[in-house]
C-alpha cells in the first residue's frame, strides 16, 4: 500500500487504471507491472526518491515467465536450453528450403511512386512534419553516439529521453532514420536527402570507432545488466529503432552503408544473444526480454528478406515472445494487464514471421490479435490503451480520462491491419486503418506548428490535449517515444493508399481516399486522385480518378473501397459519364478494361451520421455512445457536460444538424484596447466579462468568439461590418442555442436559453460611440440609450445607459473592434441537441487545445 501511494503521488496518469479493477498484477514478464509505462519508468529514473526507486527495484523479477506453457502449447517448437539444441535449431533453420516468401500477398506501392496534393489535408500534415525533421540538427542528434565511441562531440545534446544521461536515448535517433528516408521517398527533398545522410556517416563514424559492430547512443554496460536481469529501461528496444533507420535508409534510400552498419549490428547482438543461451539457457535469454524490446523481431524478419542470411532469422526466432504470442495462438482474450506498446510490435513481428516462413499459426495468431483489440479494447478512435495498459476486454466505459490510447499504440496498430489487408484483401482491415488514421494520427499534431505532438489523446468528457499529463510536446526537449513514432507517421501517409496485385492482369487496391497522384509502373499508368473536402452540410464523399498517361498495352483493374460507414442510397459510380453498378457497402467496386488518357472514374458515396456504443457489455454503460460522420469523430465543445437527449427521434439526424456554411461569415469577436493590452468579450462560466485576447485554437479562442444572429435574415451580409445598422442577437460559439441576454441596467450580461419573461437578448449594432472607424457599439432594442459597457481593465460587462450628454469615457467603455471571431467553424460542423444545453460538435483531428467531450451519455 505504501508503495501504490508513493506511486499516485509520482504519476496521475495511471489513478484511473488502478482503479478499474483491471488486472495490473498478471504479467507476461517477470517485471513489476507499472514499470512498463514509458511515463513511469521516465519518471522514476529522474526521480531523486531513492527509497521509492528502491523499493520499486526490489519487485523488478515479480513472477515466472510462461515459456512453459508456450513450449507445451506448440507441436512445430525447435527450441531448448542447451546448446547442443542451439546448434541443432541453427542447422535446421539454416539448410531449411522450405523458408521462402509466399506470393499471394498485395504488394506495397514504393512511397516513391505517390504524391500527395498539395494544400490538402494530409499534404499540410507531411508538410509541417518536413519542416519539423529539416529543423533538427544533426550534431545534437549525434551527441550521444559520438560520445559512447569516444569522438568529439560538437555542440550539446538535445532534453527530454534524448538526455545524455537517459537510458532510453538514441531511440529518437532510429526513428529519425526511418522518418527521413520515409519523407525523402515521399518529396524527394534534397536538403533532407543531405541531412539524413550526414547522420548516417556521422553513426558509421562511431561504430567504426568502437570497431565491434555495436552502435547506441549508450554503453553496452546497459546490456550487462539486461542479461544479468537487473533493473534497466529497454536497451533493445532503442537497439530496434537504430536498425529499422538504418534499413529504412538502405530500402527506401538506397544507402548501402546503412545496410553493412545494420548487419554488422546484428552481427554483434546475435554473437551476444548466443552467448546468453550458452551460459544460460534460451529461458534465460527469454527473461531478459521481459525489458520491452521493441520490434526486434519484425526488423530482424525484414532484414533476413533482404540479406537472406540464416543468423538474421534464427535471431528473429529468439525475440518472439512466446509467453506472449502463446495466448494468442490458442486464442485467449487474456491481454488486459498488459503494457500495450510493449506487445503489439511483437504481433507485427510474428506477422513478418509468417510472410517469411510461411507458418500459418503467425497468421492466426495476427487475426486473432486483430479481432480481439476491435472487439473489446478499442475505442471510437480506432485507438487502444488506457495509461499505456490494455484493461478487462469490453470494460471501456471507465478508462476514459487523459491518459487514453497512447500515440504510439495507434502507428503500431496501423502496421497490424495493414499487413491483415495485404494478405485477405478485406474492407473491414482497410476502414480499421482509415478510422486509426484519421482520428488517431491527424489529431496528434498541433495544427500546423512543426515539432508540436501529444503522447496520449485523452477521451474523457471535458479534455483537452493541452491539459494531458504530458500535455503538448516541445520541439527539443520532449523526443518521446511517441515522438518518434509521431515523426514517422506524418512521412508516410501515402504508403496504404494503393496496393498492388500482380498477375496476368495486374491490379490496383485503391482503399484510402486521400487526394494524391500516382505513377503506377508495373500498369505503366499515372493516376491522380482528387478527393472534395467532405462537409456537414452536403453529405457525400465524392472522387475523381483521372488516368492520365497510359503507356501499357494490356487490361488492369482499379478496385476500389466502398466503406462500411457508406449505404447503397444515393451512392454512385460512373466511368467516363456512364453508370456503373456499385457493390454493397463493405466491398470493392473493381474495373477492368484498358485504361486510355483521359478516362474518368467517378465516386460518389453517402457519408452517414451515427452513434457508436463504447466496448462495454455492461448494462448500465448503453447510454455511452460515440458520434460519428463516415469515418470522423465528431467531439463536442464541453467542460464536461455530456448528456445528449433524443427524445422521440427514430434517426440521429432527427437531433443532429449540420451548421451551414454561411455561418463562419457570422463569427465576430469584441475586443477594447487598454494599457497596451487587448482584452475580448468572453463567455466565462455563463457570465460576458472581458478577458485578455485568445490564440487561435485555445479553448478561451471559444468563449470570445459569437456567432451574429440577423434578426432581418434576408439582410444583405457577408462581413462583420455588414451588421451595422442591424439588429442582432449574440451566440457564444461554443453554446449553440443559447444568446447573451441582459438582466437590466447596470446588471452584468449573461448567457443563458432566452427567456422573454426574464431577459432581452437583442441589440442594435451602431458606428462606435467613440468615433473610431474600426469599432461598433451594441445598444440594447429593449433600453433604448443604454449600451453594452465595458469595465475593463475589470471584468465585468454590462448594460449601461446614457446619462445626459455621454462623456468621452463612457463612448470608449461603449465602443469594441469588430474582428472576424477567432474561433471557426469546420467544414464538418454539427449541433447536437443536449438535454441542458445544445453542443458543436467538430472532428476530433481538427482541434487543438479546446476543451472536448469524445463520447456522450445518450438518453432517450
Amino acid at each position: 500500500m505504501k508503495l501504490l501511494v508513493l506511486f499516485e503521488q509520482l504519476i496521475v496518469v495511471l489513478v484511473a487504471l488502478l482503479s478499474s479493477n483491471c488486472v495490473l498484477g498478471k504479467e507476461c514478464t517477470n517485471s513489476f507491472p507499472e514499470i512498463h509505462s514509458h511515463t513511469f519508468r521516465n519518471e522514476l529514473l529522474t526521480s531523486n526518491n531513492e527509497t521509492f526507486k528502491k523499493e520499486v527495484f526490489s519487485r523488478y523479477h515479480l513472477n515466472p515467465t510462461d515459456d512453459s506453457t508456450w513450449l507445451s502449447l506448440l507441436p512445430r517448437k525447435i527450441l531448448r536450453e542447451d546448446e547442443d539444441e542451439w546448434m541443432m535449431m541453427y542447422r535446421k533453420i539454416k539448410n531449411s528450403d522450405r523458408l521462402a516468401l509466399t506470393g499471394a500477398f498485395l504488394k506495397e506501392v514504393p512511397l516513391r511512386d505517390v504524391r500527395l496534393e498539395p494544400q490538402s489535408l494530409h499534404w499540410q500534415a507531411q508538410q509541417t512534419n518536413l519542416e519539423y525533421l529539416l529543423m533538427l540538427d544533426i550534431d545534437r542528434l549525434a551527441w550521444s553516439f559520438r560520445k559512447t565511441a569516444g569522438l568529439p562531440t560538437p555542440k550539446m545534446p538535445y532534453g527530454g529521453w534524448e538526455v545524455s544521461d537517459g537510458e532510453l536515448r538514441g531511440h529518437f535517433v532510429g526513428h529519425y532514420l526511418s522518418a527521413t528516408a520515409q519523407m525523402w521517398a515521399s518529396t524527394h527533398n534534397d536538403t533532407l536527402h543531405e541531412k539524413m545522410s550526414a547522420l548516417v556517416s556521422a553513426l558509421s563514424s562511431c561504430q567504426d570507432k568502437i570497431g565491434t559492430g555495436y552502435l547506441s547512443a549508450f554503453p553496452t554496460e546497459l546490456f550487462d545488466r539486461l542479461e544479468d536481469l537487473t533493473p534497466v529501461w529497454a536497451p533493445y528496444y532503442t537497439i530496434h529503432k537504430i536498425l529499422a533507420g538504418l534499413l529504412d535508409q538502405y530500402l527506401l534510400a538506397g544507402n548501402t552503408r546503412a545496410l553493412k552498419m545494420a548487419t554488422w549490428m546484428v552481427e554483434y547482438f546475435f554473437n551476444r544473444v548466443q552467448n546468453v543461451i550458452s551460459k544460460y539457457s534460451v529461458e534465460h535469454h527469454w527473461n531478459s526480454l521481459n525489458e520491452e524490446s521493441g520490434g526486434m523481431n519484425d526488423v530482424l524478419y525484414r532484414l533476413y528478406t533482404v540479406t537472406k542470411e540464416p543468423k538474421h532469422l534464427l535471431l528473429a526466432h529468439l525475440f518472439d515472445k512466446p509467453c506472449f504470442l502463446g495466448l494468442l495462438a490458442v486464442q485467449a482474450d487474456d491481454i488486459s494487464g498488459f503494457h500495450a506498446n510493449t506487445h503489439i510490435p511483437v504481433v507485427i513481428g510474428s506477422q513478418m514471421r509468417y510472410e517469411v516462413t510461411g507458418d500459418p499459426l503467425y497468421k492466426e495468431i495476427g487475426m486473432f490479435f486483430m479481432d480481439i483489440i476491435n472487439a473489446s479494447h478499442s475505442y471510437a478512435t480506432g485507438g487502444t490503451s488506457a495509461g499505456e495498459f490494455w484493461t478487462d476486454p469490453k470494460r471501456l466505459a471507465e478508462t476514459l480520462y487523459t491518459e487514453n490510447e497512447e500515440s504510439c499504440t495507434t502507428y503500431n496498430m496501423l502496421k497490424v491491419s495493414r499487413n491483415l489487408f495485404r494478405w485477405t484483401k478485406e474492407t473491414a482491415y482497410a476502414d480499421y486503418y482509415e478510422r486509426a488514421l484519421t482520428n488517431g494520427v491527424l489529431s496528434i499534431q498541433r495544427g500546423k506548428e512543426p515539432g508540436v505532438m501529444i503522447y496520449m489523446l485523452p477521451l474523457a468528457p471535458g479534455v483537452s490535449k493541452a491539459h494531458s499529463y504530458h500535455g503538448w510536446g516541445t520541439k527539443f526537449d520532449s523526443f518521446w517515444c511517441c515522438y518518434g513514432t509521431g515523426i514517422e507517421s506524418f512521412s508516410k501517409l501515402g504508403d496504404s493508399i494503393y496496393f498492388e496485385e500482380e498477375g496476368k492482369v495486374p491490379g490496383l487496391y485503391i482503399i484510402q481516399y486521400i487526394s494524391s497522384s500516382l505513377e503506377w509502373t508495373s500498369a505503366q499508368i499515372a493516376l491522380t486522385q482528387k478527393v472534395d473536402p467532405v462537409v456537414s452540410w452536403d453529405p457525400y464523399l465524392r472522387l475523381t480518378l483521372m488516368v492520365s498517361s497510359n503507356e501499357g498495352k494490356g487490361e488492369s483493374t482499379l478496385n476500389l473501397r466502398v466503406p462500411s460507414w457508406t449505404h447503397s442510397d444515393a451512392a454512385k459510380a460512373t466511368l467516363n459519364s456512364q453508370n456503373l453498378p456499385l457493390p454493397s457497402p463493405g466491398n470493392f467496386l473493381s474495373v477492368t478494361r484498358k485504361w486510355s488518357p483521359g478516362d474518368k472514374l467517378t465516386l460518389q458515396l453517402p457519408v452517414t451520421l451515427r452513434t457508436e456504443a463504447i466496448k462495454d457489455d455492461r448494462r448500465e454503460y448503453a447510454s455511452i455512445q460515440a458520434i460519428l460522420y463516415g469515418p470522423y469523430l465528431l467531439a463536442g465543445l464541453s467542460s464536461g457536460d455530456w448528456d445528449l437527449k433524443t427524445g422521440s427521434a427514430t434517426s440521429v439526424s432527427d437531433w443532429i444538424s449540420p451548421i451551414p456554411p454561411t455561418y463562419n461569415s457570422h463569427l465576430i469577436s469584441l475586443s477594447q484596447e487598454i494599457e497596451n493590452s487587448t482584452f475580448s468579450l468572453s463567455n466565462s462560466n455563463h457570465s460576458i466579462t472581458m478577458e485578455r485576447t485568445p490564440e487561435p485554437g485555445t479553448v478561451n479562442s471559444t468563449r470570445a468568439t459569437f456567432r451574429l444572429i440577423l434578426k432581418d435574415p434576408v439582410s444583405k451580409y457577408s462581413q462583420p461590418k455588414d451588421a451595422i445598422g442591424q439588429s442582432v442577437m449574440l451566440e457564444p460559439f461554443d453554446l449553440p442555442g443559447m444568446l447573451v441576454v441582459e438582466q437590466g441596467t447596470d446588471e452584468n450580461l449573461k448567457v443563458a436559453n432566452f427567456d422573454s419573461k426574464k431577459g432581452a437578448s437583442s441589440f442594435r449594432v451602431l458606428a462606435g460611440l467613440d468615433g473610431n472607424e474600426e469599432t461598433v457599439s451594441l445598444e440594447s432594442e429593449s433600453s433604448k440609450g443604454c449600451y453594452v459597457y465595458s469595465g475593463v481593465p475589470s471584468a465585468s460587462v454590462k448594460l449601461s445607459c446614457i446619462s445626459g450628454s455621454s462623456d468621452a469615457g463612457f463612448n470608449q467603455a461603449t465602443s469594441f473592434v469588430l474582428n472576424r471571431g477567432i474561433s471557426e467553424y469546420h467544414p464538418m460542423s454539427f449541433v447536437a441537441k443536449g438535454a441542458r444545453r445544445n453542443f458543436l460538435l467538430m472532428p476530433l483531428f481538427s482541434l487543438r487545445d479546446e476543451v472536448y467531450t469524445a463520447y456522450f451519455n445518450i438518453q432517450p
